[in-house]
């Protein structure tokens, strides 16, 4: 072992803590927001909506299965959002456009400046060629991409088509969308464009991306994403050993990366993960790769852990480098190259901002119990920007995302909308006379 190794595994044993992690908390909601939420509720056009919301459950069904059975891995969104976009204008939307990146965005003009956006994401994490036809086992849907976050895009349809049906209109100007590249390598391009395009302006930012009721993110978990690739000459693993060998370094990468950042995972402070998700190379078992590549995710809600957890991947990437041509027996070396594929950032909003307060009333009024967590979201880039924001969830119930086995139950799904409902209709400046 190296002597660099022992100095930093001594490092971090010596301050090595048990990490506890972050529980989600329930922090208390302000009387003037529980009256204004139970206020717009008891109005008469939002007593319409709710009813109007359990009516539409068999449309909403059959949008949600319509949408999940047209495939949309990121940067393969196109179909779902032309049909995604034309559920809105049918919906009744005064404008709906696709924008640069893919983007739908639909538009309800407000009498006022400013404006409100909520919105699920079209893409799901399944390559082209996935089975995504949905199978109905009793009351149960099973299909990859069910709930996430197919079941979101559904709901906002149906939230639109109440709002048009009940003639709401708000202050605010409110924009319906689906984002593209949410997921994987995606890297939240939807959503980074929404904010950098200039077409339209977010004042406030709402997010269906997740399971139940009860839960909000607040906060954002960082990630920093990498693809390496290691390099060489290539040849026979008889003819020509004794060349470098791109898989030999990568293993050994790999060995330096996860001692040094399990090490560091267990310090004192915030929580920080890492995970080597792929891997590949090579052409045959006989032959000395000319390539060997991984993929590499980071993450933390701590931009300063983030920060540290990098230079140690950096560290340990160029470590291997350098002992795996140390070891070759010819003068041909490799190189290395280090790809930053997916940079989310970290960021929070206040759990006293009148969007979060807001959310909070409006479960609560609704039965619920909120509860304030953290997650990697299109709500990432809003709170990086300081710009209010929060992740719902879509309800019902359901299990095993981004798996081919993922199931959603429509268990008192329709509190999910009424909740969106709620808290756009709030947030837009209640109900416009």
């Amino acid at each position: 072992m190296k002597n660099s190794q022992l100095i930093l595994i001594s490092f971090f044993l010596f301050f090595a803590v048990s990490l506890v992690s972050a529980q989600d908390i329930t922090p208390s909601i302000k009387s003037k927001y529980n009256k204004e939420i139970k206020r717009l509720a008891k109005s008469s056009k939002i007593k319409a909506a709710f009813k109007k919301i359990d009516e539409l459950e068999k449309i909403t069904q059959a949008n949600l299965i319509y949408l999940t059975e047209i495939p949309a891995p990121p940067f393969n969104e196109q179909k779902r959002a032309e049909a995604f976009s034309q559920l809105l204008k049918k919906a009744g939307a005064d404008r709906v456009f696709i924008d640069e990146v893919g983007n739908v965005i639909a538009e309800l003009k407000g009498s006022g400046k400013k404006t409100v956006l909520i919105e699920g994401h079209l893409d799901t994490v399944f390559p082209i060629g996935t089975d995504v036809s949905v199978q109905m086992r009793g009351d149960t849907l099973f299909a990859p991409g069910i709930g996430d976050d197919t079941r979101g895009l559904a709901l906002i349809v149906t939230l639109l088509q109440v709002i048009t049906d009940t003639k709401i209109r708000t202050n605010a100007t409110i924009y319906f969308a689906g984002t593209v590249g949410e997921e994987g390598l995606g890297d939240l391009r939807g959503v980074k464009n929404l904010f950098n395009s200039g077409d339209i302006s977010i004042d406030s930012y709402i997010a269906v991306d997740g399971g139940g009721l009860d839960r909000v993110a607040t906060s954002a978990v960082g990630s920093h994403r990498y693809r390496v690739t290691f390099k060489g000459p290539g040849g026979h693993s008889w003819g020509a050993f004794g060349l470098v060998n791109p898989h030999h370094a990568l293993g050994r990468s790999i060995e330096y990366f996860t001692n040094g950042a399990d090490l560091f995972s267990l310090t004192k402070g915030p929580k920080v993960s890492y995970n080597v998700g792929r891997i590949g190379g090579g052409t045959s078992v006989n032959s000395i790769p000319f390539e060997s590549w991984m993929e590499v995710d980071m993450r933390s809600a701590n931009p300063k852990r983030l920060k540290e957890m990098d230079v140690i991947f950096q560290n340990a990437m160029q470590e291997a480098l350098k002992d795996q041509n140390d070891l070759g027996r010819t003068t041909k070396k490799m190189t290395i190259d280090i790809k930053m594929v997916g940079n989310r950032p970290a960021g929070k909003v206040d759990p006293n901002d009148p969007l979060v307060q807001r959310t909070m009333a409006s479960i609560s009024y609704l039965g619920g119990t909120p509860k304030l967590g953290s997650g990697s979201t299109n709500s990432n880039i809003p709170f990086s920007k300081n710009i209010p924001a929060v992740t719902i969830g879509r309800g019902g119930s359901g299990k095993y995302g981004h798996s081919l086995n993922e199931w959603w139950l429509n268990e008192d799904g329709a509190l999910a909308i009424k909740n969106a409902l709620l808290i756009l209709i709030s947030q837009a400046g209640g109900i416009k006379d």
